[in-house]
């Protein structure tokens, strides 16, 4: 059965934080294979201010979580649902579960995650509640005794790769939420480019001020963070593909607590672009190779410029695929928890 079958003219109630609009399209996907789809925003309010309020200090905006939910439910309450997906479960409550289900006795749940359960556990108190669970995360996967599937890459990056774009103005593109050491191992990281005569473009984001002036009193790494540099407005996919389109390399820098592959992982396969990560798990994925895949040591950056220069191996048509929001969507939708990506796994 393919994801057309399975959800062809099927009600599918949507949860999902908003991040780079990937949602939109996440939606978009499964309307095009034929589900009628009912999208909510996981956080009551997408502003700055409840995104920060919510990372710090959840207690406090719990009553308003609690009234989001409840006003969900009553406007939901008098239709049938055949699927209830749930994409990261930040902030999604028990008590909304609880009563779903007894609303909707034959409705599918199934959940996945983009996010380690170490940055974000609210989702391990919710799992019990779906029939169908999946990490991004294969530590978490197996901890948790659920699915393991990674993430994907937008049709738009596979129309980048078919049209063979190439418009390079950087030799290295950076993209990505500021956290951690992020910002440290890109500036290494550019300054060694430009001293060996290469072009960098880094886009730094941040939830909000709140959250700035958080970590810059209490995480030593943003003590020598650059707040011009910082971005408080999220880029577009549209903005993101014509920055890949500009780009030769990607630099991937993972959170230290977190071991599976960022997004950026799979736009950079979708594109056909070569990629620098500090996730020396990649290694493990049936589409790693050398010729795609540079893998440094966040503690000892050591950098070869060859590689920037060196041709690039494109992955089988069949991963390529796996690799795509559809595919991913497929995997979810159509497979049962145990029939996921360990197998495909190197040892």
């Amino acid at each position: 059965m393919n994801l057309k079958d399975k959800i062809s003219g099927k009600k599918i109630l949507f949860f999902s934080v908003q991040t780079f609009n990937l949602e939109k399209e996440i939606k978009q996907k499964m309307e095009e294979n034929g589900a009628i789809v009912t999208y909510y925003d996981e956080r009551p309010s997408n502003n700055n201010f409840t995104k920060g309020i919510i990372r710090l200090k959840r207690s406090l905006y719990q009553k308003k979580i609690d009234e989001y939910y409840h006003d969900i439910l009553k406007e939901t309450e008098r239709v049938s649902f055949d699927f209830l997906f749930v994409n990261r479960g930040e902030i999604i409550t028990v008590e909304f579960l609880k009563k779903f289900k007894q609303q909707q006795p034959n409705c599918e749940l199934i959940f996945f995650t983009w996010d380690s359960f170490t940055n974000h556990a609210h989702p391990t108190t919710i799992l019990k509640y779906f029939h169908k669970r999946f990490s991004f995360d294969l530590e978490d996967a197996e901890k948790y005794n659920i699915g393991f599937r990674p993430l994907f890459y937008l049709d738009k990056y596979k129309n980048f790769k078919k049209n063979n774009v190439s418009n390079e103005k950087y030799d290295l593109l950076f993209l990505g939420t500021a956290h951690s050491d992020r910002y440290l191992i890109s500036t290494e990281v550019s300054n060694w480019c430009s001293k060996n005569g290469l072009t960098t473009f880094t886009f730094y984001y941040m939830h909000s001020k709140a959250v700035y002036w958080y970590k810059k009193s209490f995480d030593k790494s943003f003590k020598e963070f650059d707040y011009k540099k910082l971005s408080f407005n999220s880029l577009s996919t549209d903005e993101i593909v014509n920055l890949y389109k500009m780009s030769n390399v990607i630099l991937d820098i993972n959170h230290p607590g977190q071991k599976g592959l960022t997004m950026r992982t799979f736009e950079a396969i979708g594109s056909g672009k070569k990629m620098i990560t500090t996730n020396a798990e990649v290694k493990k994925y049936p589409f790693y190779s050398p010729d795609v895949f540079y893998v440094i040591d966040r503690n000892n950056i050591v950098l070869d410029k060859s590689f920037f220069s060196s041709p690039i191996a494109h992955v089988t048509e069949s991963i390529y695929y796996k690799c795509s929001v559809e595919g991913w969507l497929s995997d979810i939708f159509v497979k049962s928890e145990k029939e996921d990506w360990k197998g495909l796994m190197n040892n």
